[in-house]
């Protein structure tokens, strides 16, 4: 295996030393079938990734890498329940919370009966049998969480709710004030229900912003009203009780869901309540259908192994650290901070599972907005900055609106950009387009260099056909399992996040200073600094 692995790098390595590693439009012109040889469908969705330079050589050589690597028997050691986590020993089973594995029989069973007390819950909330502490039916839930807690119920709810939906999702997760101040005014605390969405019921954030909203909720409706309005996404049962929730109203998950990938489970209460339970079911079936895909599609027809594989030849092949995600839907705008957790998170690794130095690069750094926006801002760096950025282009063919033009106009601009990115724009053209907007002879001279466009810039595009609860559910579980796969080929562990836990140890003792007013020893001379000019401007 070693020497078959070290053939297989050494290969890729030899094609992205090419001089025409980085060019992508000679492959269009040798393979007038580029697209359908370069686009692949699975769970709804379509994939394209003609407008990247991997030739079929490179094609070949990312397959064998991944046949070198074990990705097929990693993603079943992954879907048998496999520890797949090593450095916590735990399993990764996300995919059983959408019902998607068989071969776990306990964790499906779990997760059923866990889905089933929320779908409980959820439709007695509905229909008004559960009430607030004033007889009151529920119209908002506020969930509060940070990370995994937060970042994908928020991006979610934001991508698929809609004015008539059974409740009105409010979220809070940084543990500024300022956001509990911005989202105060839209609460009456008689119709909130109220969400604490944390594993160990101990997050610092997360818990500060639960006494907060605990405070409001009984100054609204007195000490002992107050407990009917909260419910706890935990497993620490002895924790929420002392916060004053009972047992029937705490939903666990458990330590084989990491947080990024939580959304699934019990942390999905919040979209289950404000979308109804039928659609957070669809949710879950459009995820399923995405990892049938992934667990029985051979690897180079599966997206989630096809979309890794582009990554890794840009990160590694051509030394592109950096990808933006451009989706072509305003209702997508928080999808880009959802992939950032997601990614960045999992795939920031400098070592290796067994704790030797990574030989090679991991994770790059992901960022985006939604299109158009993002084509008046970062674009321009992206077009004719110095350095290529891969761009993943996501496009909805048909919009949940009858605004028939605007939607024109969002998909033509999508389809318009990735379309630049390949061609560009050579000296002789810019020349030739000025000339025949009447531009003088110095004119064209001194503003030719400022209007070429490189051209040969990598781009992806993902068409789903619609935007909706199983598409949507498609498309994460397809940049879920894109993770794990990069986990296996670049050997680090994608499910654990040493790196969070250090800032949160030393922000401890700080709170501390900042209450006590007094700067503690054994800070560096900077830290020591800042807390003490912060200390002066509080006086």
């Amino acid at each position: 295996m070693a020497d078959t692995l070290e053939t297989a790098w050494a290969r890729l390595k030899e094609l992205a030393a090419r001089p025409d590693a980085t060019e992508i439009r000679p492959l269009f012109a040798a393979d007038p079938q580029r697209f359908a040889t370069f686009s692949n469908r699975g769970g709804g969705l379509l994939l394209d990734r003609s407008k990247t330079s991997i030739s079929p050589k490179v094609q070949a050589a990312l397959l064998d890498l991944a046949e070198a690597t074990g990705v097929e028997a990693r993603r079943d050691l992954m879907a048998s329940g496999g520890v797949v986590n090593p450095t916590e020993g735990r399993a990764a089973l996300h995919m059983a919370l959408r019902g998607s594995l068989e071969g776990v029989p306990e964790a499906s069973a779990d997760a059923e009966r866990t889905l089933e007390r929320m779908r409980v819950f959820t439709e007695a909330v509905h229909r008004g049998e559960i009430r607030g502490a004033t007889n009151q039916r529920f119209d908002t839930v506020l969930n509060i969480g940070i990370g995994g807690s937060d970042l994908g119920p928020v991006m979610v709810t934001r991508a698929l709710w809609r004015a008539g939906d059974p409740m009105r999702p409010i979220h809070l997760g940084n543990v500024d004030g300022h956001g509990w101040e911005a989202v105060l005014p839209q609460l009456d605390a008689r119709r909130t229900l109220v969400l604490i969405a944390s594993k160990t019921f101990t997050t610092q954030e997360t818990m500060a912003n639960a006494r907060l909203v605990r405070a409001w909720m009984e100054a609204s409706v007195g000490k002992l009203g107050a407990a009917s309005h909260f419910v706890a996404l935990s497993t620490n049962m002895e924790a929420t009780e002392a916060f004053g929730i009972s047992a029937d109203r705490v939903f666990p998950f458990h330590d084989y869901v990491g947080g990024r990938f939580s959304l699934w489970s019990a942390i999905g209460l919040s979209l289950a309540l404000s979308l109804g339970w039928e659609r957070f079911r669809e949710l879950l079936d459009g995820a399923a259908a995405m990892d049938r895909h992934f667990l029985e599609a051979p690897l180079e027809q599966n997206l989630p192994v096809l979309l890794a594989l582009t990554e890794l030849w840009h990160v590694n092949g051509l030394g592109l650290n950096r990808r933006a995600v451009l989706p072509y839907d305003e209702r997508l705008r928080r999808l880009p901070a959802h992939l950032q957790q997601l990614e960045m998170e999992s795939l920031g690794k400098r070592v290796t599972i067994h704790g030797a130095s990574v030989p090679h690069a991991t994770g790059p750094i992901v960022f985006g907005e939604p299109g158009t926006s993002a084509q008046h801002s970062f674009m321009q760096l992206v077009h004719q900055g110095p350095k290529p950025v891969p761009v993943d282009f996501i496009l909805i063919a048909r919009p949940d609106h009858r605004h028939a033009e605007n939607h024109r106009i969002l998909l033509a601009n999508g389809l318009a950009q990735s379309e630049a990115l390949l061609a560009g724009r050579n000296a002789a053209q810019v020349e030739e387009d000025m000339r025949r907007a009447g531009a003088d002879d110095a004119t064209i001279a001194r503003l030719v260099p400022h209007k070429i466009f490189p051209g040969d810039r990598p781009s992806v595009t993902i068409v789903l056909p619609q935007l909706d609860p199983a598409t949507l559910g498609a498309l994460i579980a397809l940049y879920e399992h894109k993770v794990f796969v990069l986990g296996t080929l670049w050997n680090i562990n994608p499910f654990d996040q040493w790196g969070v836990e250090l800032g949160k140890v030393l922000a401890t003792p700080l709170v501390k200073e900042l209450e006590q007013r007094r700067p503690a020893p054994g800070h560096d001379a900077s830290t020591i600094g800042l807390l003490t000019e912060v200390l002066r401007l509080q006086e």
